[in-house]
């Protein structure tokens, strides 16, 4: 029964794409969200009255798949958490921020049966149904990146938002003060001006409520001026956030030009004891650092959550350590004017005692061959020997 749970776990997992059923499943369940949500959209159309049965009967079966994808993410959540026990285990899925957002996608659709009067508010939680979307998306970098700059600006932003409330709850007093007695249906106490002042300061204009006194007219061109600047605020905080987060990258690679970087390879076997370990909760040798996992032809950046699999490579770095077997990388990004650009791998002169491992092209990982040419702006992983002994067995690959 162990190893059934760990073979469904497997399967229902995002992100491990060299198992076959696993990339179905994900893909599958990507599929039937875009149909659940093509349901909700088109049954707001009056031409779904036509449909109606076949919309029911869809969304039915989708409802029927999200529920049972639900109940087996509960029943593996001890594999999720392995150091807890299984009803803790379950109950920490439950309640997490993964877990809410499943049991949302389906749950308010059996509500209406149990509590009729409700049925309205609880279709309005159909649209929770998108964010699963977003547990897909997290495993790729660039949505890493948009969070990372949101978690590191978190404090500036919310100090940027208090702001604009406090304006907003500003400019509503003053403009029922102005206004009050010209329009008083329009601005029938001090919090009734807080939809003018909103529309105002985001720079929307809705122009359901607006100001007929000359003062008043005059105080909204102040306002409006001062809400296209605090408006402007949280959006500047982002773009410095981008800014900052991809100079950090390319200085790291303009300071990796000019240091050796020293790896140990450990290759992970079906009794490592590393295996199926979070990395989160791996326990590696003092002074080294996961740097990556290299899985098939995949590269895998390491985070807490993600599990070490059988078959997986893991490249161990430290600045100071000295492996046993004398490994040494070092990372060359080829400019416009190296000698190497045009070049075949098998033509360039370079000694016997070095070689070319692994090529980064933008966005690509290329395994290079004696064919491969190099090009401007490559990053060429070289490897030297530090000792004798035959670089073929080296299991640094990419």
């Amino acid at each position: 029964m162990k190893d059934k749970k760990r073979r469904v776990f497997d399967i229902i997992q995002i992100g491990n794409r060299e198992d076959v059923q696993s990339t179905l499943f994900d893909i599958f369940i990507v599929i039937v969200i875009f149909v659940n949500l093509f349901v909700t959209i088109f049954d707001t159309y009056d031409a779904s009255a036509d449909y109606k049965n076949i919309l029911d009967t869809v969304e039915l079966v989708t409802i029927i798949i999200f529920t049972i994808e639900y109940i087996l993410r509960v029943w593996t959540a001890d594999m999720l958490y392995p150091k807890k026990q299984p009803a803790k285990a379950r109950v920490k899925f439950i309640f997490s921020f993964n877990g809410i957002i499943d049991l949302l996608t389906f749950f308010p659709y059996y509500l209406p049966f149990f509590f009729p009067a409700g049925a309205v508010a609880f279709r309005m939680l159909r649209v929770v149904r998108i964010l699963r979307l977003f547990r897909i998306n997290s495993q790729y970098d660039a949505f890493n990146v948009i969070l990372n700059v949101l978690k590191e600006k978190k404090d500036q932003l919310a100090s940027s938002i208090f702001m604009i409330l406090i304006l907003m709850v500003a400019s509503s007093l003053c403009m029922y003060s102005v206004e009050n007695t010209a329009q008083p249906d329009a601005f029938q106490n001090a919090f009734s001006g807080i939809w003018w002042s909103a529309s105002t300061l985001l720079t929307v204009g809705y122009g359901d409520i607006y100001p007929v006194t000359m003062l008043g007219k005059i105080l909204a061109i102040f306002i409006s001026f001062l809400g296209v600047g605090m408006v402007a605020i949280p959006t500047g905080i982002i773009s410095a956030g981008f800014v900052e987060q991809f100079t950090r990258l390319k200085h790291m690679s303009m300071y990796a030009e000019e240091n050796d970087i020293r790896f140990v390879t450990i290759h992970i076997n079906e009794n490592h004891n590393l295996k199926d370990v979070y990395v989160k909760d791996a326990n590696l040798p003092q002074g080294l650092v996961l740097a990556l996992i290299l899985r098939d032809d995949e590269v895998v950046i390491p985070k807490g959550d993600t599990r070490i699999i059988l078959g997986d490579r893991l490249i161990l770095g430290a600045e100071l350590y000295t492996d046993e077997v004398g490994i040494k990388l070092r990372e060359v990004i080829i400019k416009e004017a190296h000698p190497w650009v045009g070049a075949k791998i098998k033509d360039l002169d370079i000694s016997r005692l070095t070689t070319i491992v692994m090529i980064r092209r933008k966005n690509k990982t290329i395994i290079p061959t004696g064919q491969t040419v190099i090009k401007r702006g490559d990053m060429v992983i070289i490897y030297s020997k530090s000792s004798e002994f035959d670089f073929d067995s080296v299991e640094i690959q990419a």
